[in-house]
């Protein structure tokens, strides 16, 4: 397993990172376990946020007594200094920590500078400066924001998206990142459950010198896939690399990750689910998507009245009422038979 040091940071570690956002689902006796056995099996690296929940009480929980050991990151979703303090502090207690190594603004749509009359970028500095935090990071979603926080040189790491399906553009971003000495950690990195082979994914992700994943784990069975390649990291073979041509051919293009910041919807459409139901099936095959219940949900796209306000939400920037007829007119032919699920 390859190390990575992020960047300026000089925060290093095995290139295989904990996503914490799932842990929101399981209860916490089973998040506990999960995350130790993720940091005895190896990983030393987690990233969690103030929105995911209780996503932070349960690293808390976890990691009490054993701080030194890992690298701990979270993400502040505030607009406004009072809420970015009242969140730190909250981060603070929930993990039980002293610090956070890596303090994240999240999902941003600008990029807070010194003196642009928001606070913001002074309220990160303060923080650095009375020790709760020691490093500056920043998340986003939108490639042109990724790109100009990269050149603005005033963040120490940016979290994009990152997988097998990324553009030429997104891999300009990576070597952006190596050049300005800025650590880059990969989310999304099997772009929200459509990518399905983690050895691909480990191959293309074990190319880069700066790059972290963070893979996104709720289960047990799912960390032990991430730790077996400890032992042994896949290589980016012939075999990993025609599945990764395969998968791009299907799948490059506007597709939804599945992120929900679109949500709610106004008439009740779950749109994470139902506006990549095509691929969704054709790469998981399960009748569990054919059911009553989620043909009643699809139906629901018939009630779109094309509000915008999804569209305003989608850090993506993706037509969502578009893509939400496309795959209701696609399910409804795999309905009545005339196109196959696989």
């Amino acid at each position: 397993m390859k190390t990575i040091t992020l960047g300026k940071t000089g925060i290093t570690t095995p290139q295989n990172g904990f996503g914490a956002l799932p842990i929101q689902r399981v209860d916490m006796d089973t998040a506990v376990r999960i995350l130790n056995l993720a940091l005895e099996g190896g990983m030393t690296f987690f990233d969690t946020a103030r929105a995911y929940s209780d996503s932070e009480e349960k690293l808390g929980a976890a990691f009490a007594g054993k701080r030194d050991r890992l690298t701990l990151c979270s993400k502040t979703m505030a607009h406004t200094p009072e809420k970015f303090w009242e969140d730190l502090r909250t981060s603070l207690t929930n993990l039980k920590t002293t610090y956070i190594d890596i303090y994240q603004f999240h999902c941003v749509d600008t990029c807070y500078r010194p003196g642009d009359g928001t606070g913001m970028y002074e309220a990160m500095l303060e923080a650095r400066e009375k020790g709760m935090i020691r490093h500056i990071g920043v998340t986003a979603h939108k490639l042109g924001v990724a790109e100009e926080l990269v050149e603005s040189g005033l963040y120490e790491t940016l979290q994009f998206p990152f997988s097998y399906l990324a553009s030429d553009r997104d891999l300009a971003l990576v070597r952006r990142c190596a050049e300005q000495g800025m650590g880059f950690i990969a989310m999304k990195g099997l772009s929200g459950g459509l990518l399905n082979n983690s050895g691909a994914c480990m191959a293309f992700m074990s190319q880069f010198d700066n790059v972290v994943p963070i893979w996104g784990v709720q289960r047990e069975s799912e960390l032990r896939e991430w730790l077996s390649y400890f032992e042994s990291t896949p290589a980016l073979t012939p075999e990993y690399q025609a599945i990764i041509d395969a998968d791009r051919k299907e799948l490059l293009g506007d597709f939804c990750r599945g992120c929900g910041y679109c949500a709610p919807c106004t008439v009740g459409i779950v749109i994470n689910q139902c506006a990549r139901m095509s691929q969704m099936i054709r790469r998981a095959p399960s009748q569990n998507w054919l059911s009553p219940q989620w043909q009643a949900e699809m139906a629901k796209i018939d009630q779109c009245v094309d509000c915008g306000a999804c569209m305003k939400r989608c850090p993506y920037e993706l037509n969502i009422p578009q893509l939400l007829r496309k795959n209701w007119t696609d399910y409804q032919e795999i309905l009545s038979g005339n196109r196959k699920a696989e």
